[in-house]
């Protein structure tokens, strides 16, 4: 079986299309994936690090509103539409999986135009126009949000990492602070900001970072590679500070970036950081709280993804705008030094969090591409078969179903939509609608721990 995924772009593109990628390899180890992407990606360093071949394809940015740029999309898609359908060929791909971004639009236009299974994936509550167009191509549609609104979905979680799907935070607390430097017998702060660091996040907690080590309470804090120094307090990293009523330092311990978030996770009791449907859904497998400050650009998303969490009782909210140092020492200290608080917190994140979503997704692809290709062998076997004469006369097949009413033209890429491939299709042409569907799992797998470290 050979699988194609387009999840180029940012790490929230990226990273759910790896995580499919191990699951499928888990799954059935003779499974070849090949990963599409630009080469202003962050997959042209992830990818090959996590092993798996990877595709470069002209990027075309969708304008969000109309401007000299849009006039130059029609040709720029068609050339990646192009170059993807190669790529489709020589792979001679049996499914392709979109998780959205600048790689999934003309990979699945080229996906429909090759006949080739189309599978989306929507990590955000509002889904982008990549995969609004995929959804209107193929019925095998799913969610990372339960109340995402796309065409065809079904909701099933976002696909994160075995290491940290399977992470242990409490059993691995001790040997993650000493890997850090950090102290056992203290509570963690972890500042975190994406692959890039916040700057926002990183001024407020300049501020505040005294106050936090006066209370006890250490700090673990990802800068960003181009941000270091930026958060600490007037007494350095590593001093230590008066009123704790402990010998010994409080540690801050700063990093530009940090490989292994798995141990990161596992150090803390508390985070401050984005609100990344990634970072969502890896707190909430791992069951660590967090006060959650969105990111005050796009369409709003990043407040969507945390909103849940907040609302059971597994975060703060607090908008960009809103976060001071007075902030934090007000209102995030408090609950920060609250151990009974820290962990009824963490046990309603750990209820939200679902570690599985890879698995169904890989699952739920294989039986799809068996599906498709079952399909097709049968529609082969009848077109190679038309010519024979019947053993026995057959009663007349009742009328076709009407063909439901294609969008309007102005929603139509024109000739991109038209199958152009030598593969078998369907009788009539067309690809006909699945007569089944993978059916991914209704409830909610089992919450993970919830207790607070230092509650044992």
């Amino acid at each position: 079986m050979r699988v194609v995924l387009a999840g180029g772009g940012s790490a929230g593109h990226i990273e759910p299309a790896l995580a499919l990628a191990d699951a499928l390899r888990e799954a059935d180890s003779s499974i070849q994936v090949t990963c599409l992407g630009t080469q202003r990606g962050l997959e042209t360093r992830l990818v090959p690090l996590r092993g798996y071949e990877l595709e470069l394809i002209p990027a075309v940015p969708l304008p969000r509103s109309v401007t000299p740029q849009l006039l130059t999309v029609p040709g720029r898609l068609a050339g990646a539409v192009h170059a993807t359908g190669k790529v489709l060929d020589r792979v001679q791909a049996d499914v392709l999986v979109g998780f959205g971004g600048y790689v999934a639009t003309p990979a699945y236009l080229a996906a429909k135009r090759h006949n080739v299974p189309i599978v989306v994936h929507e990590a955000n509550p509002s889904a982008g126009i990549a995969n609004r167009l995929g959804a209107h191509l193929t019925t095998y549609v799913f969610t990372g949000q339960p109340d995402t609104k796309l065409r065809n979905s079904k909701y099933l979680g976002l696909p994160i990492r075995r290491q940290i799907a399977d992470l242990d935070r409490f059993a691995l607390g001790d040997k993650a602070r000493a890997h850090f430097g950090l102290r056992p017998d203290l509570p963690v702060l972890l500042v975190f900001g994406g692959s890039q660091g916040a700057k926002s996040l990183n001024r407020a907690l300049a501020g505040a970072s005294s106050a936090i080590r006066a209370a006890g309470v250490q700090i673990l804090h990802v800068t960003g590679p181009k941000n270091l120094g930026e958060g600490q307090g007037a007494e350095g990293p590593l001093s230590g500070v008066s009123g704790t009523g402990m010998s010994g330092a409080v540690p801050y311990v700063a990093l530009p970036y940090v490989d292994r978030m798995d141990l990161a996770y596992a150090a803390a009791d508390f985070a401050l950081c984005r609100a990344g449907a990634m970072t969502c859904a890896e707190l909430t497998a791992v069951g660590l709280p967090a006060a959650y400050v969105p990111l005050p650009i796009g369409n709003g998303e990043q407040r969507l993804n945390a909103l849940p969490i907040v609302q059971r009782g597994g975060g703060l909210l607090v908008a960009d705008a809103e976060l001071t140092a007075d902030w934090i020492k007000h209102t995030l200290l408090p609950v920060l030094t609250n151990i009974d608080q820290v962990a009824g917190m963490s046990e309603a994140a750990a209820a939200m969090g679902r570690k599985d979503a890879d698995r169904w997704l890989a699952k739920a692809v294989i039986e799809i591409a068996a599906t498709e290709r079952a399909k097709k062998a049968a529609a082969t076997r009848a077109v190679s078969g038309a010519g024979e004469p019947a053993a026995s006369p057959l009663p007349r097949p009742p009328a076709p179903a009407p063909v439901p009413a294609s969008p309007p033209a102005a929603e139509q890429p024109g000739s991109l939509f038209t199958p152009r491939s030598t593969r078998p299709a369907s009788p009539g042409g067309r690809p006909q609608a699945p007569a089944t569907r993978a059916q991914p799992p209704g409830s909610q797998p089992a919450p993970g721990g919830g207790r607070h470290r230092h509650a044992r």
